[in-house]
Parts: structure tokens; sequence; C-alpha cells
């Protein structure tokens, strides 16, 4: 009598462990440039607020940080329990969310690092446009008041900018500066007399700290590209670990042949011969 095959429960897959590990890592990080993302959001919100800074899409660019620092957390937390409960559909909306940001973030950061030997030319122009600024409008003024405040210099690229009406912002105590940061010019108001500036224009400042700004989004858009493709990398091979065999595995038992006894056997004498 032949053997049957019998169906057993089936085969869990194994995820490599150190897969595993990785791609939990990788969403750890994903998590943490997500909440520095915020961060700066907020940080940026309430500079501009407090000294009412005229910065170009300044509702766009709060929105777009906001929006990019909640989705990245929100993306590395499905990650994350995809791999943690081997959940199927967390893992491939995870991978699917990969391939986008990997598109995203790149086409961004590549024209970025592209245009930025070009910025700062660009943003001289635009500071010329505004000079002198003894004449320019009441935001702009006030807006360069705060910045010479706050970085210790007068005048976009000197002091000259104000022609003869240079704001107390300028003004530098020659007491308690260091030795170098203040100068004295010839200030005519009613009469002439000597008041002491900041010697640093304003402009180089500026410029160092808005270019390093932009360093800073194009290294963090870098940064998210590669976290993205080492997340689309590491969420195909658990993904692939997770995918059935394509048949459900089957144990079959071998089978075994054995003789039947008879049912009887005939007696009889040997013969005498």
């Amino acid at each position: 009598m032949f053997g049957r095959a019998r169906q057993t429960e089936p085969i869990m897959t194994k995820v490599n462990s150190c897969v595993k590990i990785s791609f939990f890592v990788a969403n750890v990080f994903f998590a943490v440039l997500g909440g520095l993302i915020v961060t700066f959001a907020l940080l940026l919100q309430l500079v501009t607020h407090f000294h009412d800074a005229p910065m170009a899409g300044r509702f766009t660019v709060l929105t777009t940080l906001y929006v990019v620092g909640l989705l990245t957390m929100a993306i590395a937390a499905v990650g994350a329990y995809g791999a943690h409960r081997q959940r199927m559909a967390a893992l491939i909306a995870f991978l699917v969310c990969m391939v986008i940001g990997t598109l995203m973030t790149f086409r961004l950061a590549i024209p970025l690092a592209a245009v930025r030997p070009e910025v700062e030319a660009t943003m001289a122009d635009a500071v010329r446009q505004l000079l002198p600024l003894d004449v320019a409008d009441p935001k702009t003024r006030r807006v360069f008041d705060d910045i010479q405040e706050t970085l210790q210099c007068c005048g976009a690229f000197s002091y000259a900018d104000w022609r003869q009406d240079i704001p107390d912002s300028c003004a530098c105590d020659v007491v308690t500066a260091p030795q170098g940061k203040c100068h004295l010019v010839d200030y005519v108001l009613f009469f002439r007399v000597k008041k002491s500036v900041y010697r640093q224009p304003c402009f180089p400042l500026v410029k160092r700290y808005s270019l390093l700004a932009m360093d800073v989004v194009i290294g963090t858009t870098f940064a998210l590209g590669a976290l993205a493709l080492l997340g689309l990398i590491l969420s195909s091979v658990l993904i692939h670990q997770l995918r059935p065999g394509g048949r459900r595995a089957m144990l079959l038992v071998p089978t075994i042949f054995k003789p039947q006894p008879p049912k009887y056997q005939e007696l009889h004498n040997a013969p005498l011969y």
C-alpha cells in the first residue's frame, strides 16, 4: 500500500538579524534627521518673526521644512514597525516612499550644489540695489539696524553706505570694544564731528552665515538622499526575505513497501521417496 503525503503548516521565513538591525538603525537616523529639520524650521520661524526679516517666500519655506521633517519621522516609524513586526504592507509602503524620496532629494540637492558658486555674486547684486541705506525703505533700515547690533558691523560694504546718516546701531564703544574693531569717521549732521563706528562691514558676515546655512541645507539634502537609498536597499532585502517561496511547504512521508504476509498457508507433508 502506497504512503500518502501529509500537508504541514507553512514554514515561517526568517529575516537576517544583521539586515533587520541595520534597517532599524537607518530608521532611527531618519527620525533624528526629521526632528532636526522640524527644530530648524521652528528656530527660523522664531528668528524671522521677532526680527521681522523680509524673507522671500517665508511661508512656503517654513511649510516645506515642517512637512519634510514630520513626513520623514512618520516614514521612519512605518519602516521600524514593518521591520519589527515583519509586516509586508508596511515595508512595501516604506519602499515606495524611499524610491520617491531618493529621486526628489537628489533632484533638489544636485541643482543646489551646482548653483552654490553663483550665490555670492547674486547676493552682492541684491544688496547693492538697496544702496544707499539712508534712503532705503523703513523695513530695510530696521533689518540693517538689527544686523548691525547683532553682528557688530556697519553698512553693507562699508559705513559709507549710510552716507551722512549713520545710525546709532553702528556706534562702537572704543573703551569696551576689542582693539581694531572701531574706527573714527567724520560725521556731519549740523556740524562736523568725529564718530566711532564698527570697522567691519555687514555683508561679508551675512554672506558667510548665509553660505553656511546653504551648505547645511545641501548637506542635509544629500544625507536624506543617501539614507533614502540605504533604506530602499535594506527594505528590498527584507521584502525579498519575507516573500513566500511560491509554494507552501510540503512534508512528504516516504513510502515504505513491506511484503504482506499471506492470509493462509497451505500445509502439506513433504513427499516420501
